[in-house]
């Protein structure tokens, strides 16, 4: 399994923090298809940092089973 973590607006788009990938590894860009997919109302998954693990990632680096995938949506403010 593979923890999906969501934050700020992309957490209350989904309706939830987190969510479980059930694949032995899958590369970052797959992972962002298949949020696409599942949560068809996110907005931002395209502009989001990922981090595996809490370290930033490529879209072709490669999540794997027990790690923790986080979507951490771009900062507005001023």
């Amino acid at each position: 399994m593979i923890k999906v973590l969501f934050f700020a607006g992309m957490k209350e788009q989904a309706g939830t923090a987190e969510y479980e990938l059930q694949q032995k590894e899958i590369a970052v860009a797959e992972i962002r298809a298949k949020v696409r997919a599942e949560f068809p109302g996110v907005t931002g998954t395209d502009r989001a940092m990922v981090a595996i693990n809490e370290e930033f990632t490529n879209e072709d680096d490669t999540a794997r089973t027990g790690d923790v995938v986080a979507f951490i949506p771009p900062v507005s403010g001023g």
